[in-house]
C-alpha cells in the first residue's frame, strides 16, 4: 500500500516537473513563408481611375497664379459712368479739380464735348491740371487772357482721340490737340514714355502725368501736376516789322498810280484837269489874238488911206 502510493506521488512529481519546464521555455515564432500568396483566380479586377473632366476639380489643391513682379496697371479713380458721359461730373467726383471744371464750363467747352461725346463716336482724352496745379501759376496769370486765349488753353489739354496707358508710346510728336494748328510753334505738345512713366512738354513746362481718373471706351482722364502752358500764348513770337518801301521816282510814281485804280481815277482826273488848263490857255490866248487883229484893221485902213492921198 506504501509502495504504491510512493509511486504514485513520483509519478505525479515527474509530470508537475515537465510541466513546469514546458511553461517556462519561450515560444518559437512561427516561420513566415518566402513565397508570396498567390492571388485567387477569380480576384476581382482594380476598379479604373474616373477619368478627370474639366468639371471634376482635382484631387490636389490648386497652386495660387504667381504675381507678376511688374506692378499693375494705374487703377482709376472713377468708375465707368452708366448712361451719358459727362465730364464735370466725372472730374467733381474725383474732387481737386475745381478750377478746371470752371474754366471748362465758362468757356463753353463743357457742352461742346457732351454732346459729343453722346452723340457721335468721338472720342477725347483730357489732360486735366489740379487745383495745386493752378495756384502754382503767378498771381493774375489766368484773369491776364482773353475769352480767345482761355478757350485755346483748354482746348490745349484735350486730345481728339482716347488714348490708353499703353498707348502714349505709339504717338508722334508734336501731338495735335483741340487747341489748332502745332506747325511753327504754335501750340507744340511733345509726350515721351520711359517704362510706365508719362512724360509730358509744352516748350514751357514739363510734366509728368499722374493717376488715370477715368477711362473707357469714348473718354480717357489724366491727372496733370501742371497746368500745360501752350507757346503762342504765354510765349507768343514777335511779329517781324513790315520792311519800308523804296522811294519812287516821278516816272516810277506816275506808273504806280496809273496801275492802281486810286492811281488811275487821280491820274484820269490830274489829266481832265491838264487839258482843261490847256483849252482855257488856247481860249485865252485866242480872245487876245482877235482883239489885236480888230486893232490893227482900222490902223491898216488909216495908213493906206494916208499913202493914197499923199500920191495925189
Amino acid at each position: 500500500m506504501t509502495k504504491c502510493a510512493v509511486f504514485s506521488v513520483s509519478i505525479l512529481l515527474v509530470f508537475l516537473f515537465h510541466v513546469i519546464n514546458t511553461l517556462a521555455q519561450p515560444t518559437a515564432a512561427p516561420v513566415q513563408s518566402t513565397a508570396a500568396p498567390k492571388p485567387p483566380a477569380n480576384a476581382p479586377a482594380k476598379p479604373a481611375k474616373p477619368p478627370t473632366s474639366a468639371a471634376t476639380p482635382p484631387a490636389s489643391p490648386a497652386k495660387p497664379p504667381i504675381q507678376s513682379a511688374k506692378a499693375p496697371a494705374q487703377s482709376v479713380q472713377v468708375p465707368v459712368q452708366k448712361g451719358s458721359i459727362d465730364v464735370t461730373k466725372i472730374l467733381a467726383k474725383a474732387r481737386g479739380y475745381s478750377v478746371f471744371i470752371r474754366l471748362f464750363k465758362s468757356t463753353g467747352l463743357a457742352a461742346q464735348l457732351y454732346a459729343q461725346l453722346n452723340n457721335s463716336n468721338n472720342g477725347f482724352t483730357i489732360f486735366a491740371p489740379t487745383d495745386t496745379a493752378f495756384s502754382n501759376l503767378k498771381p493774375g496769370t489766368i484773369n491776364s487772357l482773353s475769352d480767345l486765349q482761355k478757350t485755346q488753353l483748354i482746348q490745349f489739354h484735350i486730345l481728339n482721340s482716347v488714348i490708353g496707358l499703353s498707348n502714349f508710346q505709339t504717338l508722334s510728336n508734336p501731338v495735335p490737340t483741340e487747341a489748332g494748328d502745332t506747325s511753327a510753334g504754335e501750340f507744340p505738345l511733345n509726350v515721351t514714355t520711359a517704362g510706365n512713366q508719362v512724360n509730358i512738354s509744352t516748350g514751357l513746362v514739363n510734366t509728368t502725368m499722374g493717376g488715370t481718373i477715368y477711362l473707357d471706351n469714348k473718354l480717357a482722364i489724366y491727372r496733370v501736376d501742371s497746368v500745360l502752358l501752350p507757346l503762342d500764348i504765354f510765349s507768343p513770337k514777335p511779329k517781324k516789322a513790315a520792311a519800308p518801301k523804296p522811294a519812287l521816282s516821278d516816272s516810277n510814281t506816275t506808273t504806280t498810280a496809273a496801275e492802281s485804280p486810286s492811281g488811275a481815277a487821280a491820274a484820269a482826273a490830274t489829266a481832265s484837269s491838264t487839258t482843261d488848263t490847256d483849252a482855257a490857255k488856247a481860249n485865252a490866248s485866242g480872245a487876245v489874238s482877235l482883239s489885236t487883229n480888230k486893232m490893227l484893221l482900222p490902223i491898216g485902213i488909216a495908213m493906206v488911206a494916208f499913202l493914197m492921198g499923199k500920191g495925189t
